[in-house]
């Protein structure tokens, strides 16, 4: 039987409880058929309230050795209660900034940018000095 720890809902319309159960996963979130009730959770709570999250660290650490796997939300209760390791919450891009993929991009049209201005002012300087040579050879001759 493939258990899961998960959040059953409980409360009033547009006043959620919810209760952390342990049931099989082949279950209806509310259907009532659960192994155990291991905790609880009132969102209706400020975030700071220790009464928002209650687990039963020993129930739940038992049920987590026999190989019940917790939903996303019930893990994330469980990482923060310190019983399993934190996932990795992947680097997204603000959608107000640039990825670094669009930022390297601009970074090498400056570069190539840079690099032709560079060519041409060097270009410019050589011309320069070209037609300022034959001037100077002018001068030299005609004294």
């Amino acid at each position: 039987m493939a258990t899961v720890i998960r959040l059953a809902r409980f409360g009033a319309k547009k006043r959620p409880y919810y209760h952390v159960v342990v049931t099989d996963s082949r279950n209806a979130r509310n259907s009532g058929n659960v192994l155990e009730v291991v905790g609880k959770y009132d969102p209706m709570l400020p975030r700071d309230n220790a009464n928002r999250v209650v687990l039963k660290v020993d129930e739940v650490k038992a049920w987590l050795a026999k190989g019940a796997k917790p939903s996303d939300r019930v893990y994330r209760f469980l990482a923060n209660a310190g019983l399993v390791e934190a996932r990795k919450v992947p680097n997204q891009t603000k959608k107000n900034q640039q990825s670094e993929k669009t930022l390297q991009k601009i970074k090498d049209k400056q570069d190539k940018l840079a690099k032709i201005a560079e060519e041409k002012a060097a270009a410019e300087a050589a011309a320069k000095a070209e037609a300022e040579a034959p001037a100077a050879s002018e001068e030299a001759v005609a004294e």
